[in-house]
């Protein structure tokens, strides 16, 4: 019973510290009750046409040919007479939710948005399109959906295409963009014999958009310098440069079209996207038509130390960067419809061509709009907070309110300081509840600590304190406590997750601070222990951040047999050099490249040969020997058919399918015996990621497999050596293999490593198979964690609080670690740290109870010892 309750005490303490991190990093930056600002003067455009070429880099656009023309003729032409161009500086994470929120809504989404797959709106937000009189989309149903769902009314008109055309396997992904160019001129053709569709786009403040998926399908499929991606953009110029003049002739080249062309985000060399690396970060703009700056000739050096211009040959047309955001106003003010509420782009003055007064009222519309939110954020902060805890943002507004209508520059610097503003309400708690959660970290490693402590170490009793008395002087403590902090909540009225992370701690330390009471002395001892833990962990956390420090882990863990005398033993001299070499094998993975590594697939077919060579089995193993086989056979008969263009075949995504089902199942028709277990447990979970592997770390598994065996026979011979003695040994082996080995399966974002499932874009199924992909290793490490349990029958309890510490301390580490900020990659992965070891902490407890359980009924009804014996 006892162990039962610790089990649901630390299961409740660690799903509350996982999730803490949501409430405290990622909430929604969105305040509403502002109204919408827009300028009382005639805009220069009736109508706007926005085109978004998803997955564009800007040197794809801009880079001539190698004879000196251009593969986009049309856009070229405009940038060097009608329009104005220049990059487009995205925020990461550089993905298309993102992009095009902060394109069509001017502000950039929280990361937290990913929880839903960047389909669906955590919080629904204002955006170009709703503030216009009516928006046509066309292009994938991904995107459009989410502006539709946000606007009031029914003002905006979704056109998409199936779904499962969005395929990876695509013989001629360019079909999305054709399709999309086919549809704009049907609407314009009807438009001539349907009256009711022909008053509406007559009309003013109407916006087109245009997203086209193409581009992005074939850099992910084929790579961004591949003939499929480059081609794909010389389709978009030509379907461009056809529908402009059936736009123009529509309404009567009245010179008041605005056209906008830009993407979402870049792609790396690689094919993928959702980092800073400047091929995702920068993205083209070009802008031309009604209220728009012709071409700049300029002869003097432009501002931009980056060299585009030379290599571009546009250093003698001025260039105009802006920040993905800015695109949003510049739109809204070309249109004439209000700026979105929550916009926080500038507004680009370069672009516009108008009197300077409309571009004064235009930015003067551009900075109240921000300073609303400001002053939203800052009223909704004081209304929950204690005036006494009240710390406003401090700065002075009264200058600026002379001289909006005449000083575009001090408008400038007051949108600067409200961003400040926002940014600082919108972290406003986060000090607080970031406290409230590493009290109750520290509580509960402190009561871990403490049941070891018990457990191994004698602590006399306190002699001036009864338990009985000790208990009641806590326990009032504890609740004049709670009911402070439920009470200043509560005036607060701060949200439900609130209380629970602010009174987690109150238990916790009542606990902590009862024991503390009765041994007097034990909080030295505690002190010191918990230095040696911190210490111990360094090397872990040191080694999320550089893969080398796992490198030097393995290469002195290696001589582990050597500097204990194991390997003059003659039994143990083969198993000993079996570990030493398994551990140089392993060193290597670390050094290798997480991202931007080109696939090879002959290594996961090498890594089968591997397999084969490296096991001795009975013939159900046999059997399953051949499933490894065929798996590692299959994503090379697979990434063949999808060059060839003849799609994802259907017999390999079955067996695919059936060997990811069948891997958790299959081991328990297995033997008992350990090592029959064991093996089936590692051909199987083998299986499924060979069929997850693109290159190198397919031959992870079977290296980690190897060094696993000889692990757990070299702690069972050292146990017979050694004695008790070498019990200790086995503690810090396990905490190496937990923060080492392990790591360097992490893949990189590819999604060529799950195309042997599907090809067709679904976020979640793809980030579903990495995860696992992920987690296979720490099974396999986990399941040999508990065989060295059983083979040399040592105590599982202590052990595994001692790992459990260990996790804590590390998960401490990375919850001051997590990012909001950043590319999507540094966001990823202070996130996923963070989650890994939360992740393994929760699994740990729940394989230990398991363990527990099934141990204890299998000696009751067996009467007999566990098995020790690995054959």
């Amino acid at each position: 019973m006892r162990v039962i309750t610790f089990f649901i005490v630390g299961l409740t303490v660690h799903v509350v510290f996982f999730l803490s991190i949501f409430d405290i990093y990622f909430t929604s930056p969105l305040v509403h009750g502002m109204t919408p600002q827009s300028t009382q003067m005639n805009p220069p455009a009736s109508r706007l046409v926005l085109v978004v070429a998803d997955g564009l880099r800007a040197d794809s656009l801009f880079t001539l040919l190698p004879n000196g023309s251009s593969r986009t003729p049309y856009l070229r032409r405009v940038i060097e007479e009608n329009g104005t161009w220049g990059v487009s500086h995205t925020r990461v994470p550089t993905e298309s939710r993102p992009g095009h929120v902060a394109l069509i809504a001017g502000f950039y989404e929280d990361v937290s948005a990913v929880a839903k797959g960047w389909k669906e709106n955590p919080v629904e937000f204002d955006s170009v399109f709703n503030e216009s009189r009516h928006t046509w989309c066309w292009g994938s149903p991904d995107i459009l959906p989410m502006f539709a769902k946000g606007a009031s009314g029914d003002h905006v008109y979704t056109h998409t295409y199936p779904a499962v055309e969005e395929d990876f396997a695509s013989t001629d992904a360019s079909r999305l963009d054709s399709w999309v160019f086919t549809q704009v001129k049907s609407l314009f053709e009807s438009a001539k014999s349907n009256s009711t569709l022909k008053a509406s786009l007559l009309m003013d403040k109407n916006i087109f958009f245009l997203h086209l998926l193409g581009i992005d399908t074939n850099g992910h499929a084929h790579r961004p310098m591949s003939e499929e991606y480059l081609n794909n953009i010389g389709l978009v110029d030509k379907g461009i440069a056809e529908l402009v003049p059936v736009m123009e002739e529509f309404f009567g080249h009245d010179g008041r079209t605005a056209y906008v062309f830009t993407s979402d985000h870049g792609m790396t060399n690689w094919g993928s996207h959702g980092a800073g690396h400047p091929s995702e970060t920068l993205t083209p703009l070009v802008v031309w038509g009604a209220g728009v700056n012709v071409a700049q000739r300029v002869t003097e050096p432009q501002s931009y130390e980056d060299h585009f211009l030379q290599e571009w040959k546009l250093e003698h047309i001025r260039r105009v960067d802006v920040n993905q955001a800015d695109i949003a106003p510049l739109m809204a003010s070309l249109v004439g419809v209000p700026i979105p509420v929550n916009s926080v782009g500038v507004l680009p003055i370069l672009y516009l061509n108008n009197s300077g007064q409309f571009k004064a009222e235009s930015m003067y519309t551009n900075a109240i709009q921000v300073l609303e939110q400001f002053k939203i954020k800052m009223m909704q902060k004081k209304e929950t907070t204690l005036s006494f805890f009240f710390t406003p943002f401090q700065y002075d507004l009264l200058p600026f309110f002379f001289c909006f209508s005449c000083q575009i520059s001090l408008c400038q610097s007051l949108i600067s300081l409200s961003l400040e503003g926002l940014l600082y309400y919108h972290t406003y708690d986060r000090f607080f509840l970031g406290c409230s959660v590493v009290l109750g970290f520290v509580g509960w490693t402190s009561y871990v600590i403490l049941v070891i402590l018990k457990t191994h170490a004698s602590l006399n009793r306190h002699p001036h304190f009864s338990k009985q008395r000790s208990s009641r002087t806590v326990a009032k403590l504890c609740m004049c406590v709670a009911v402070m902090i439920t009470a200043f909540l509560l005036i607060q009225r701060s949200p439900v997750t609130y209380y629970i992370y602010c009174l987690l701690p109150v238990p916790v330390w009542f606990v902590n601070l009862k024991q503390v009471l009765l041994f007097g002395c034990g909080i030295m001892v505690l002190m010191w222990f918990v230095e040696l833990i911190t210490s111990l962990c360094c090397p872990q956390v040191v080694s999320f951040f550089n893969r080398a420090v796992l490198t030097v882990g393995l290469g002195v863990l290696s001589l582990w047999p050597i500097l204990t005398g194991l390997f003059t033993k003659a039994k143990v001299a083969f198993r000993s050099l079996s570990w030493f070499l398994g551990c140089l094998c392993l060193s290597a993975f670390p050094l290798m490249p997480v991202v931007g590594r080109e696939p090879n697939l002959h290594l996961v077919f090498f890594s089968r040969l591997l397999k084969t060579c490296t096991s001795n089995s009975n013939n159900k193993e046999r059997k399953r020997m051949l499933l490894v086989a065929v798996c590692a056979c299959v994503p090379t008969f697979t990434h063949s058919s999808l060059q060839q263009k003849r799609g994802l075949p259907l017999l390999n995504q079955i067996i695919s399918w059936s060997t990811l089902g069948s891997s958790i199942l299959v081991p328990l028709l297995s033997s008992s015996r350990l090592f029959h277990r064991l093996l089936s447990i590692f051909l199987s979970l083998t299986s499924t990621y060979l069929l997850l592997s693109t290159g190198s770390e397919a031959l992870f598994p079977p290296v980690l497999s190897w060094l696993m065996f000889a692990w757990i026979n070299i702690e069972q011979e050292a146990l017979l050596a050694q004695g008790v003695s070498g019990r200790l040994e086995v503690f810090f082996i396990i905490t190496a293999f937990f923060g080492t080995g392990n790591i360097a399966s992490i893949n990189s974002f590819d999604p060529a490593s799950v195309y042997c499932f599907l090809t067709v874009f679904n976020p979640f199924i793809m980030g579903g198979l990495m995860m696992w992909k992920v987690i296979i290793p720490f099974i396999i490490v986990m399941c040999t964690f508990e065989s060295i349990q059983v083979a040399t029958q040592l105590s599982s309890r202590s052990l595994f609080l001692i790992v459990l510490v260990i996790s804590d301390v590390m998960a401490l580490h990375f919850f001051f670690m997590v990012q909001d900020y950043g590319s999507w990659l540094d966001i990823g992965t202070s996130i996923s740290h963070y989650v890994i070891v939360m992740s393994m902490t929760i699994f740990l407890m729940l394989l230990s109870v398991v363990t527990h359980i099934l141990t204890s009924k299998r000696l009751t009804l067996c009467a007999s010892p566990k098995i020790t014996s690995l054959y």
